[in-house]
């Protein structure tokens, strides 16, 4: 399975920007989906995640109610769409794939994602 994210960008504080991530895969839609990132001098956190229906997201307690996930099993992508964005939220943001499981696996290392895009810088700075 391949991962490749789109859509990142330099934004000032209170901007938005959405993120994108296709997939290339035979049975994307069976795949739990998720976002993670990384900042410079930390360690890689997770960020939202979906289901393989779409029935059930999650997400990080620092972007509650800014941040949203989505898919689109059509056209094999998911999105991550960043609301008011702070400093905070600069990164490097990776999407992930989990070809073993169509719900998120909580409780297990990287919620069981197996498969990762390069990933795409987002800062936000003013």
């Amino acid at each position: 399975v391949q991962l490749v994210e789109s859509g990142g960008d330099l934004v000032q504080p209170g901007g938005s920007l959405r993120l994108s991530c296709a997939v290339a895969g035979p049975t994307f839609s069976t795949y739990a989906l998720g976002w993670f990132r990384q900042a410079p001098g930390k360690e890689r956190e997770f960020v939202a995640g979906i289901s393989w229906s779409a029935g059930n997201t999650y997400y990080a307690d620092s972007v509650k109610g800014r941040f949203a996930i989505w898919r689109d099993n059509a056209k094999n992508t998911f999105y991550l769409q960043m609301n008011s964005l702070k400093p905070e939220d600069t990164a490097v943001y990776y999407c992930a794939a989990d070809q073993q499981s169509g719900t998120l696996r909580v409780g297990v290392l990287n919620y069981g994602m197996d498969s990762w895009g390069k990933g795409t810088l987002v800062t936000v700075s003013s």
